[in-house]
């Protein structure tokens, strides 16, 4: 009986390692889609409200969900203590800080820090600019990232369950 027991803890086990690693390539396409949201919010903050950086992160840190709103929340917090860190200084912390929250990879992190780089630095055009170029990147990286899902999210599910299974099978 204690043998079954452990047997099927060990199954359940791998099996939910495998749903929680397919997990994170469903979630992945959605962060992704969920900041090229908040980059295009931006640009019209930035185009049509004319609003300053600190105040048009924290609009969208109450926007978004988690975990980008902490991105903007602790960008526009950042901002606002004007301690004289540059603001491509303190985006680039932001951005490490909370990136290991989330499920994307480096390639769409190295889009955001570009676009750190001319935040409050150039001029409205020039923002404008670089903020569709990275929605554009972002786009094309949200389109892998759904290939991925497509071809990994069933195979770990399935991996889970297999593993588990033949542990169990060597056990005994």
């Amino acid at each position: 009986m204690l043998k079954f027991v452990g047997g099927v803890l060990i199954i359940s086990a791998a099996t939910l390692y495998g749903f929680l690693q397919a997990a994170h390539y469903v979630r992945r396409p959605k962060q992704i889609r969920l900041l090229i949201s908040a980059l295009g919010r931006m640009e019209t903050e930035i185009t049509y409200a004319l609003t300053p950086l600190p105040e048009a992160f924290a609009s969208l840190g109450k926007q978004v969900a988690e975990p980008l709103s902490s991105l903007f929340r602790l960008t526009s917090e950042r901002l606002s203590a004007n301690d004289g860190t540059s603001t491509r200084e303190i985006w680039h912390r932001s951005v490490k800080e909370v990136w290991a929250r989330t499920s994307m990879k480096q390639a769409e992190q190295e889009v955001v820090l570009q676009l750190g780089s001319v935040l409050g630095v150039t001029d409205r055009s020039d923002q404008i600019k670089h903020l569709r170029l990275a929605i554009s990147q972002l786009q094309a990286e949200e389109t892998e990232s759904r290939e991925e899902q497509r071809r990994y999210e069933k195979m770990w599910k399935s991996l889970g369950v297999l593993i588990g299974a033949l542990i169990v099978i060597l056990m005994y």
